[in-house]
């Protein structure tokens, strides 16, 4: 499994520019090209979640799968983020700790390990206020949702249903664009499930990608046998 620190996060470049969907799945393709990756499945989380199904509509021919955690439905954002998105409007540099640290407990319902929340918190500190507004400002316009009916890989949802920032409504609307999705429900998990339940989650993916290895296994040799088969005289 491979990671991807977005640009304008953690420690990869911060150039001046755009901080879209489509320019965030641009770098996951100049990724895959770099590491010459033909085709992935492609997690994504929250906003990278966006980029995920972003991504798989620019570039389907790229994508295996897709897993998509705390997913918002691309169209202009809901009441919850656009509170958001009026707070991340104004902060400058340095960004104030007491902010991001907030911002990340309101992602979270169960607890988790102080060490990891800690280093959440420190990577979020690296995101200059700029690319904090460069993200999430395209939200209150964004909208491509009508091109998720062309998605055709298996698609996993994984979804607290204490999600703060995305609603059971907006699941439901990306199950019906995605025609291949399945919903799976963490009761009592918020925005963050993969967070709050690793293990259950790292199994659940786990679980996707080998059935999707199973299905091919077996695609492959019902094809090999009937390129085998001899007719009847």
């Amino acid at each position: 499994m491979l990671a991807v620190t977005q640009r304008g996060h953690g420690d990869s470049g911060k150039p001046d520019g755009e901080y879209e969907s489509r320019v965030f799945a641009r770098d996951v393709a100049s990724f895959m090209d770099t590491l010459l990756i033909e085709r992935a499945v492609i997690v994504g989380h929250s906003m990278g979640s966006t980029v995920a199904q972003r991504f798989a509509v620019d570039h389907p021919q790229r994508v295996r799968a897709l897993v998509l955690a705390g997913a918002f439905f691309p169209r202009p954002a809901n009441t919850e983020v656009r509170k958001f998105l009026e707070e991340v409007s104004t902060p400058s540099d340095p960004i104030d700790p007491a902010f991001v640290r907030d911002f990340q407990k309101s992602t979270l319902v169960q607890p988790v390990p102080p060490e990891f929340f800690d280093t959440v918190v420190g990577e979020a500190m690296k995101v200059p206020a700029r690319v904090w507004r460069g993200a999430l400002q395209p939200y209150l316009t964004m909208d491509f949702s009508t091109d998720l009916a062309n998605i055709a890989v298996p698609t996993l949802l994984v979804w607290g249903d204490r999600d703060a920032f995305t609603g059971r409504s907006e699941q439901d609307e990306l199950s019906r664009a995605i025609k291949t999705s399945r919903l799976v429900i963490y009761e009592g998990a918020g925005h963050s499930p993969h967070w709050e339940e690793p293990e259950r989650f790292a199994g659940q993916v786990a679980s996707f990608v080998a059935g999707l290895q199973l299905e091919a296994a077996v695609h492959t040799d019902v094809s090999h046998s009937a390129s085998h088969a001899q007719p009847r005289p």
